[in-house]
């Protein structure tokens, strides 16, 4: 007997899928929907990536001015200073004692800001919790 392919496709219909065919279909859905996921997520961080990477250099090189900008406005106040009437070491070490007091006070709060970083404690217990609900009950 040949089963053609309309006649293979109503025995099929009339077949109750198995719990093992339902759950390899089930496995089959997630994988594949796992895969389109990561693929979307490569596809934007690419995007992402290239305009960070401007950004990047765009803010290296403000960095690179701006650091520019301070050692010149440096000279120039040292230079005020030595027109004002002052000794140019006395201008020197004025000018080298505020840049000391704005360094510590800056690591004083960056240190204090560190402190206060934690885990991030509920995305944890979330997480874990994530098997638990694959799991058949």
């Amino acid at each position: 007997m040949t089963v053609t392919g309309s006649h293979r496709a109503e025995l099929h219909r009339n077949q109750e899928p198995t719990l093992g065919r339902l759950v390899a279909d089930a496995s089959r859905d997630v994988s594949t929907l796992i895969q389109a996921e990561i693929a979307l997520a490569k596809s934007e961080l690419r995007v992402s990536a290239r305009a960070g990477g401007l950004g990047a250099a765009l803010l290296a090189a403000a960095g690179l001015f701006g650091l520019l900008v301070l050692i010149l406005g440096s000279i120039t106040v040292v230079w005020f200073l030595i027109w004002a009437g002052l000794d140019p070491w006395w201008a020197y070490l004025i000018v080298t004692a505020f840049y000391m007091i704005v360094a510590a006070t800056l690591g004083l709060v960056g240190i204090r800001k560190l402190k206060q970083v934690h885990a991030p404690a509920r995305t944890i217990e979330t997480t874990k919790e994530i098997p638990q609900a694959f799991k058949h009950r």
